[in-house]
């Protein structure tokens, strides 16, 4: 179990001006797919964080700015997909993951 909040109870999301986030959903043959470990990794593959994607495949993360690595764990495997956190802006980012 990881001691992130459960993304299913996140306060609305709300980026102040010298935040990033970067949040999205999960997904295998178009629908959602919960309980996914989203991993957040740094430029050089260092851990930083990790979520469980909610019941609707929902994760959400406030990072530096800059290149960001999502490494995606399920039950059929990892999917690693790049993504960039800007200051000020909420980036979305949709995860898809082969169906098994």
């Amino acid at each position: 179990m990881c001691g992130a909040p459960d993304q299913d109870t996140l306060p609305t999301l709300e980026v102040g001006a010298t935040e990033a986030v970067i949040h999205g959903s999960v997904v295998q043959g178009g629908n959602a797919l919960p309980g996914a470990y989203v991993r957040l990794l740094g430029e050089s593959g260092d851990f930083t964080a990790e979520v469980q994607s909610s019941a609707t495949g929902y994760f959400r993360f406030y990072a530096a700015a800059g290149p960001w690595t999502l490494r995606t764990l399920y039950r059929g495997g990892s999917v690693d997909s790049s993504v960039t956190a800007v200051q000020g802006e909420a980036v979305s980012a949709t995860v898809e993951v082969p169906e098994a």
